[in-house]
Formats: structure tokens, C-alpha cells, sequence
């Protein structure tokens, strides 16, 4: 598609912004197809130059593509520039108009869905298998950037069973080959456009399954889950990723790939073969982040942290966490408490699912003994009673399959939520506040006073003097000062002292 003839010489990178922005704005009548793939030629051309010669970062090339979206050719035939340009991905080897192609394919789906989804209807996928397995030697930016444009469409919706068949066993391992490498990407260490590809070919995969499994009058044969296969196989050379996917479940905020890793980690700690992938240490960093999770997470968030507990019941039941000295135990015991509402009435009633699935998570050997105890949970807080079928629960890959999220949501915190409000000067009741408000909301039902008892009149017959107190109060009359002592008489011990004489002390002798 990118013809070097379309466009005057190019000298300088100021020409050639202002030639892209003469044929970006190009004004073709409708229908006239021949005018508009001259021009797309044109600005295709223009976008590869400006890569090879002029680019100084990756924006640059962004900003071509965001200069075409923007533009009245693009704005006036849609649809008709994303065919062609799908049409060029399709066709094109050369890597700096595939890079330029991949770019604004990615630009546009961002903003728009139906562009992944009509790639996808395309045949898309299956190019882009051949184009990242061919083009990381050569170039590593394009290979990066066909990494996260498989990504953004894999996870749109369900890809086809032809496209998932042309993923084998050697795709999938040379991708985590490329994890357990050095990376070449100082902005990207841990490799996170593969991890996010093997991530969503995993779910890809779960829902691939539960659907065939939902129609089983298809021909279909199931398909074989090979990012699992490849784990359960050569699980021990492949560590790096387990490391980086714990890792990243740290990091990340949006609630789309916080799915994603939960999937894998399920069928990881379901499948017999890859219950001790991981490291006990990296064990122990999974149990912290999902308490951590689980206790920061709203209560609108039912689905994700159903997820959460679904996962958590076989990393506590299956893994080396299984084994003394128990990780956590006291802090696990306390979670699940929490989250079934025991001892907290001023949070919203749990719901029956997450009471299911607190229950089947302390049923785990060791966490029983001191545990909340099979079917106490639904019985205490919500009046219910669950039969033994219902609190052993029946979760399978459908229930964490169908769990779906759109990209770039990001999941709220309660501890952000409190620290925005300090910062923005909201002040926050205390808790004894708290209190008084429910005090004054409920107020307790007053009691009546009881009467005094009556002061007695009499006692022995003898009548009480008034005192000035009635009926418990006191009189307004002032209270007198006690009466002065009298004075005492000095004249008579003066004058006995003057008529006797005073002995002497021999004479007492």
C-alpha cells in the first residue's frame, strides 16, 4: 500500500508534518475509492518515513495515526479506511508500514471496538500468530507493538475456533521463552505484552471450553488448553512467568486483567499436574495480595471478589500452603469472618454466593479445627440453611469463565476512597461520632422515673425539725452560718493566779 512516489520529496521533519497534514485532509466525494487510496497510500508513506528517518520516540508515530483519525479524509469514509487498512495488515511484510498499519489499527480500536471486532472477523488473528513469531529479531518495536494489538483484540470477545486452532504447542512455548529471557525494553523488565497474550489466550481457551461443553450436539472436538498444557508439561523451566504474573496481580488496578490472572491462577491450582508451580515464597506474596484485595474491595464488586474466593479455596487446599507451619492461618480465619459479616452490622448483608464460598473456604483441613464451621455461616447471618450439596459448592470453569469485565475499568478502593476525601478536606466521623449519630438515629425507649421515697416525719416520736428539703429539693432560703463558740473567761484564772504563791520546787520535794 505505501507507494515512495505518492508524496514530493521529503526533506526536513517540518515538511513532512505539513504534507501529512495536506493529505489528511484531503476531501474526496463519496465513493470515490481510487482518490482515497492514493491518499491513504500517501500518509501511509509519509507515516513509515517519519519512523525510519525523522521518528525521535514511538509518539510520534502515535501522533500519525491520531493525525489521520482526526482528519476529513478518515472522518468522512470511515469505514472504508479501516477496510483498507486491514486489508494492508493483512498483506503487508515490510516493517515500518506494518508498524505505522499496527499503530493506527490500535489507536482506532481503542476508541472504537467494532474495529478489533471487525479484524477479528477478518482473519486477523492468524496473521498476527505468523507476524510476532517472524519479526522480533528484526524489529523489536513492531514485535511489541503486534503483542499488545493481539492482546486488546483477543480480549473484546470470544475469538473463533479456527483462530484458536492455528495456536500450537511451539507459539505458545516460545512465548514463555521470551519471558524467562532478558528483556531488551527498559521500560518493560517483567515482559508484559506477553504475559498479557498468554493471559488472554487462556481465557480464550475457558471460554472456548464452557461453550462447547454448553452445546454437546457440536462436532467440535474440545479444544486443548495449551498455556495450561505447556505448565503442566515443562512447568519448572517456565517459573519467571508464574513470578510475574503474582507480581503484576499486585500492581494492577483495572478489574479486566485482575480477571485474567485470577482465571489462570484457578485452573493452576485445579489442575493436579501444576499444583506446585509456583514457589512457597511467591505462595505466600499470592495470600497476602488476595487478603489484601479482598478486604480493600467496595461491596458493589460482588463478581471480582467471588473470583477471589474462588481462587483462594484451592490455593489454601491444594498448594505447599497446605503444610505446617500454616501460613497466614489467624489473618485467614479473621478474613473470612469479615467476609461473612460475623460481628459487623454496619455493612450492607453479605450475599448468599459469597456466604457459599466464605463456608467451602473454611472447610480447608487446616483451617476447620478452629474454622467458622460447614453451613454455620448461612444459617447464623443470613436464616437460611444451605443442604450439603449447596455449602460444598458447585464451582466449575463456567463460573469463572463467564466473569467479564470491560478493558480500562479500573477497580475502586476503599483505602484511595478514605485518602481522597483526607486530602480534599471531607471530614470523616470517628467512631465514637459514628456512634452517637446511631445513638440519636435509635434513640432507646426512656424509662419512667420512679418516685422518691418520702422523708419520714417521726422517729421513735420524735418529730424532725425542718430541714428545708422536700420531696428531694432543696429550699431557696440562705443557709445561716453556725453560731461563734462564747468567749472563753480570763478575769477568775487571773485572779487565783495573783492570790496564791507560787511552791517552789523543793518545797513539792
Amino acid at each position: 500500500m505505501a507507494d515512495a512516489g505518492a508524496s514530493c520529496a521529503i526533506e526536513n521533519e517540518e515538511q513532512l508534518w505539513t504534507e501529512l497534514s495536506r493529505v489528511v485532509t484531503t476531501h474526496c466525494p463519496v465513493g470515490a475509492y481510487e482518490a482515497i487510496d492514493n491518499a491513504l497510500r500517501s500518509w501511509l508513506y509519509l507515516a513509515a518515513r517519519c519512523r525510519d528517518e525523522f521518528s525521535q520516540s514511538e509518539d510520534d508515530v502515535a501522533n500519525c495515526s491520531q493525525v489521520l483519525l482526526n482528519g476529513s479524509l478518515f472522518q468522512a469514509n470511515p469505514e472504508y479506511v479501516r477496510t483498507q487498512i486491514i486489508y494492508s495488515l493483512l498483506q503487508e511484510d515490510e516493517p515500518g508500514p506494518l508498524y505505522v498499519i499496527a499503530n493506527f489499527l490500535l489507536l482506532d480500536g481503542r476508541a472504537d471496538e467494532a474495529t478489533f471486532k471487525r479484524m477479528i472477523g477478518e482473519g486477523c488473528f492468524h496473521r498476527l500468530l505468523e507476524l510476532i513469531t517472524g519479526c522480533r529479531e528484526d524489529d523489536p518495536g513492531l514485535h511489541r507493538l503486534l503483542l499488545e494489538l493481539m492482546y486488546e483484540m483477543s480480549r473484546i470477545e470470544p475469538l473463533r475456533i479456527e483462530d484458536l486452532l492455528h495456536v500450537d504447542d511451539g507459539f505458545v512455548a516460545y512465548l514463555f521463552q521470551l519471558i524467562e529471557g532478558l528483556s531488551d525494553d527498559a521500560h518493560d523488565p517483567y515482559h508484559y505484552p506477553v504475559i498479557r497474550v498468554l493471559l488472554v489466550l487462556n481465557e480464550q481457551y475457558m471460554v472456548a471450553s464452557t461453550a462447547t461443553a454448553s452445546e454437546p450436539t457440536s462436532p467440535t472436538a474440545p479444544l486443548t488448553n495449551r498455556v495450561v498444557k505447556c505448565l503442566s508439561l515443562y512447568g519448572p523451566h517456565y517459573r519467571t512467568f508464574g513470578e510475574n504474573i503474582i507480581l503484576l496481580l499486585n500492581r494492577e488496578t483495572e478489574t479486566s486483567l485482575q480477571l485474567l490472572i485470577l482465571k489462570l491462577l484457578y485452573l493452576l491450582f485445579t489442575t493436579k499436574a501444576t499444583y506446585e508451580y509456583f514457589y512457597t515464597n511467591d505462595l505466600r506474596v499470592l495470600l497476602d495480595v488476595i487478603i489484601r484485595n479482598l478486604l480493600d474491595l467496595p461491596n458493589e464488586l460482588m463478581a471480582l471478589r467471588h473470583t477471589y474466593l474462588r481462587v483462594l479455596y484451592p490455593l489454601l487446599a491444594h498448594t505447599q500452603l497446605n503444610q505446617p507451619p500454616h501460613y497466614k492461618k489467624d489473618e485467614v480465619q479473621k478474613l473470612l469472618r469479615i467476609l461473612a459479616g460475623s460481628g459487623n452490622t454496619h455493612f450492607a448483608p453479605v450475599d448468599e454466593t459469597t456466604i457459599r464460598l466464605v463456608d467451602r473456604v473454611s472447610k480447608v483441613k487446616w483451617l476447620s479445627d478452629e474454622g467458622i464451621g460447614s453451613g454455620e455461616i448461612a444459617r447464623k447471618f443470613l436464616g437460611i440453611s444451605l443442604s450439603p450439596t449447596d455449602a460444598a459448592s458447585n464451582v466449575s470453569v463456567v463460573d469463572v469463565a463467564a466473569v467479564m469485565e470491560k478493558p480500562g475499568i479500573q477497580t475502586p478502593s476503599r483505602k484511595i476512597e478514605v485518602e481522597t476525601e483526607i486530602q480534599n478536606g471531607i471530614p470523616r466521623p470517628s467512631s465514637s461520632e459514628k456512634l452517637k449519630d446511631e445513638a440519636k438515629e435509635a434513640p432507646k425507649p426512656s424509662r419512667p422515673k420512679k418516685p422518691l421515697p418520702e422523708v419520714p416525719k417521726h422517729r421513735h416520736g420524735i418529730p424532725y425539725a425542718s430541714t428545708g428539703h422536700e420531696n428531694g429539693t432543696r429550699s431557696h432560703s440562705k443557709k445561716l452560718p453556725p453560731k461563734a463558740p462564747p468567749p472563753r473567761r480570763k478575769g477568775r484564772l487571773k485572779h487565783s493566779t495573783n492570790s496564791e504563791t507560787v511552791k517552789s520546787v523543793s518545797e513539792l520535794v
